[in-house]
């Protein structure tokens, strides 16, 4: 018996010690674990001054404050010092810790591939100043963060400091949108809102975007808490949320939303879901019809010659088609698909925007992209359903319909470059640590008492 208890016992412990025999001293003991607490602090609470950087960065980019006041003009530029300085604390604090630059699961190659993409495309473009500058100054800067992001938010407070981030300044958006609208100050076309906060909201389609991608999020936080008072705020902040994407009568932003709400019933629906799914449609359905002028905006989706601008949509969708079919591989340049457009237009679609810009295989990447990050989540919410534990099941499912939100708005937006999608990922990829780290810290730890009992 004691000669094969050498045997079994001679394996790795789970923590990487190893079974000794006879036991080492408890002094021995303690340090060992004193050891492994602080590097698993280390792992986990790394970075802490790159994600304050983060946090920073993304402040002046939701909310843009030096566009509210003349004396805070010299923070136009503090973004780009912000940016840099993370960076520069980030890379030797990644090194030290991990040993590399990055960590590489399959939505972070995705978009490495995708900016080998756009650097390929730079020397080959119909015009390479253009292009340089649209790497520079745009997709450079989405790509630097997204890096950053998926290495920094390894913690469910870090997750939810960026998420409550972009929340508020969603409220923002959404309220002054509200007040605008019934203010009489429709800036666009004479009957849409714009965005109170410039930059990438500056424009109602890219703040239908947005709005989009968080009304699930809000949907899912109600929908997951018990508390009344909780519930109440969630519902208002819902209702604030589509009150803001319906005045901006945006149509690409009316689909996404009409997606997420009809996909959340399905996920929270349960038995009674094929009864629930096709009121939530109905619901949907009747409020637009409901509203007479946004009714009016939105039939122009089944008959895009019933307006000008849905009909000038079409021809670029199909002018983009065209463009990669002619230039598969590398495109025509990150940028300059306005060159060969109607009227020097962007494409007004996300997935041809790539194509026409960047080639086919690029489209390949984005794609893979968005559906990796998917199906990470749809594999997280199979195992939490499985084990009984659901404490990051709202916040699953409501990143599902999030990301479903943008593949469907964008559409209709020229958006592939910007800040939208890059955030939403490394929430996804976030999330997929969270439960992985989770799952190994519930599982079985079996101490040599225990297997000697066993035995």
């Amino acid at each position: 018996m004691s000669s094969n208890a050498h045997q079994i016992y001679d394996v790795p412990l789970p923590d990487g010690g190893e079974w000794d025999e006879p036991r080492a001293p408890a002094t021995a003991r303690r340090r060992k674990r004193k050891e492994k607490k602080q590097e698993t602090w280390l792992a986990k609470r790394g970075h802490m001054l790159s994600y304050a950087g983060l946090f920073l960065f993304s402040v002046l980019v939701y909310f843009r404050p030096y566009e509210f006041h003349p004396a805070l003009g010299f923070l136009s530029t503090f973004a780009f010092w912000i940016a840099l300085l993370t960076l520069i604390i980030f890379l030797p604090t990644q090194l030290a810790l991990e040993g590399n630059l990055t960590v590489r699961p399959r939505e972070v190659n995705c978009v490495l591939l995708l900016t080998l993409a756009a650097m390929l495309s730079i020397p080959l473009a119909i015009e390479p100043s253009l292009a340089l500058e649209t790497f520079t100054e745009t997709f450079s800067k989405a790509v630097m963060i997204f890096i950053v992001m998926v290495n920094v938010l390894r913690t469910e407070r870090r997750l939810k400091g960026i998420v409550y981030l972009s929340l508020a300044a969603s409220f923002v958006l959404a309220f002054t949108a509200l007040q605008d609208f019934l203010g009489g100050r429709t800036a666009v076309e004479g009957y849409r809102v714009a965005g109170a906060i410039g930059g990438m909201f500056g424009n109602p389609n890219d703040m239908a975007l947005h709005l989009v991608t968080m009304i699930p999020l809000v949907i899912a936080f109600f929908v997951g808490t018990r508390n009344v008072f909780k519930k109440l705020f969630y519902f208002a902040f819902g209702v604030l949320l589509v009150g803001g994407t319906v005045v901006t009568y945006s149509r690409g932003g009316f689909l996404g939303m009409a997606a997420t709400m009809i996909f959340l019933a399905w996920k929270y629906g349960g038995r009674l879901r094929f009864l629930i799914v096709p009121a939530t449609a109905v619901m949907v359905l009747g409020g637009v019809l409901m509203m007479g002028s946004y009714a009016s905006r939105l039939s122009t989706i089944m008959t895009p010659g019933g307006e000008a601008s849905a009909s000038a949509r079409q021809n670029l969708l199909f002018r983009s088609i065209a463009a990669s079919l002619r230039n598969p591989l590398f495109g025509v340049g990150i940028g300059n698909f306005s060159i060969i457009s109607i009227h020097n237009q962007v494409s007004h679609n996300a997935y041809t925007e790539i194509s026409s810009e960047l080639g086919l295989p690029a489209l390949v990447f984005y794609i893979t992209m968005i559906l990796t990050a998917f199906k990470g989540l749809r594999q997280i919410e199979r195992e939490i359903l499985e084990s009984g534990d659901k404490k990051l099941y709202y916040w699953v499912t409501g990143m599902q319909a999030s990301l479903l939100g943008y593949a469907v708005s964008s559409f209709f937006l020229s958006v592939a470059y910007q800040w939208y999608i890059y955030y939403l990922i490394s929430y996804a990829v976030c999330l997929r640590r969270l439960h992985n780290e989770r799952t190994r810290s519930v599982d079985i730890q079996v101490t040599p008492r225990r297997m000697k009992q066993a035995i």
